[in-house]
């Protein structure tokens, strides 16, 4: 049974906040295996080419583009409904990866999981957030953010140890490990209360409002960012250093380890110094780690920035946090639905642009290019202020 109940300091963590940890545990355990063993798996097990990994990565990205209309239409089902509908597809989709013998076929189950996963990203956000007080934002995303790092650690750790020294394994059957892992995160979402982080005011279906403007920009320079690295991240240290699923796994670890050590901070550092300076200082080192990428020709330093890069990348949760400070809880899922939808505008176009563009200008050359626009993202950064909140805002609501 249902109760109202006010989140004190004292008492940030609930039974269903420790619930949707242990969801994003799993899920992210099951991206682990996906993100360590996919660009071996598309370059040596299905043979493709650069430009055909980057046109996935761009095509998997296109129902992101239309998420505020899926959100929209699914408005009626319960949020923590929707989360673990949304896991399981996803679930499905990455385990099926396991059985494409094409690229038509990649193509398909790359778009049914993808469409889970965007489904999925604004709801664990809004669902956590809706566990606590407003104040407590940036605590709860860093929990978050280091369940998702401690799942990497453990998946990223078996990858590594098993294609060291099982090198015989398939890597088809670290998809239908993953697949049945975020399978096993819907089941999780599917326990939680039906009422878990809903409001009591009716939520909208399409929600675009001026006061978010700010949000919208910074959400479309965080697509840039997110997709160029996404895209030729690892692939470049697969493609041009010849680097095996064990060496790349055991980046991601270091990866992950790093980020679980720092996801506390960072949500330490935005509930303390608000997402202005901390966005702005992060950004601009950010831009420094992809100009180190481009121009520092060494296995091991390119594979430092991706470590820094990825640690830096956590900053990126003050866009979510900005939101749930300025934004009524009515309006809190849509407007983060909506964000996914414009992200995804200049994410699935940079995909394609990678795809193009990589074997023409080089990697070099993409990553200076990342670095110019994310330096341009600073000035709105610096821009992002927050009003006092409102004492008559809805509070969380959450099951005992």
């Amino acid at each position: 049974m249902s109760t109202r109940r006010r989140v004190l300091p004292g008492s940030m963590v609930s039974s269903n906040l420790l619930l949707l940890v242990l969801a994003v545990f799993f899920s992210n355990f099951g991206e682990g295996l996906f993100q360590g063993a996919n660009t071996n798996y598309f370059v040596d097990t299905l043979r493709l080419t650069g430009g055909q990994v980057l046109w996935l990565q761009g095509i998997r990205e296109i129902p992101g583009l239309v998420l505020v209309l899926i959100a929209a239409l699914t408005t009626r089902i319960a949020p923590a409904r929707r989360a673990a509908l949304s896991v399981l597809l996803m679930g499905l989709g990455y385990g099926l990866y396991a059985v494409v013998q094409s690229y038509a076929a990649l193509v398909a189950v790359a778009v049914a999981a993808s469409l889970g996963f965007h489904m999925w990203a604004p709801l664990q956000s809004s669902l956590g957030m809706g566990l606590a007080a407003k104040e407590h934002s940036g605590r709860v995303m860093g929990l978050l953010s280091s369940s998702r790092s401690a799942a990497i650690i453990v998946s990223m750790g078996g990858l590594a140890l098993a294609s060291r020294f099982a090198g015989g394994i398939s890597l088809r059957v670290y998809y239908a490990i993953g697949g049945a892992g975020i399978v096993v995160a819907a089941l999780l979402l599917a326990r939680l209360p039906k009422d878990t982080g809903a409001s009591h005011v009716v939520e909208q279906r399409l929600l675009i409002k001026r006061r978010y403007w700010l949000y919208y920009v910074m959400v479309l320079f965080e697509g840039v960012r997110t997709q160029v690295f996404a895209a030729f991240g690892t692939l470049i240290l697969v493609q041009y250093y010849r680097l095996e699923v064990w060496q790349v796994s055991l980046v991601l670890l270091a990866s992950g380890l790093v980020n679980l050590v720092a996801s506390p901070w960072v949500g330490k550092a935005l509930d303390r110094y608000g997402e202005r300076w901390t966005l702005t200082i992060a950004y601009t080192l950010l831009a420094l780690c992809y100009v180190g990428y481009a121009l520092w020709h060494n296995v091991w330093a390119m594979s430092a920035m991706v470590i820094l890069i990825n640690l830096l990348a956590l900053f990126s949760m003050g866009l979510s946090t900005y939101v749930n400070r300025i934004a009524p809880k009515e309006e809190l899922t849509p407007t983060l639905a909506a964000g996914v939808s414009f992200n995804h505008v200049t994410s699935v176009g940079m995909s394609f642009v990678a795809g193009s563009l990589l074997g023409v200008v080089g990697y070099e050359s993409l990553a200076l290019g990342a670095a110019v626009i994310i330096l341009v993202s600073v000035p709105f950064a610096l821009a992002m202020r927050v009003e006092p909140l409102h004492a008559h805002q809805a509070e969380p609501v959450a099951a005992s």
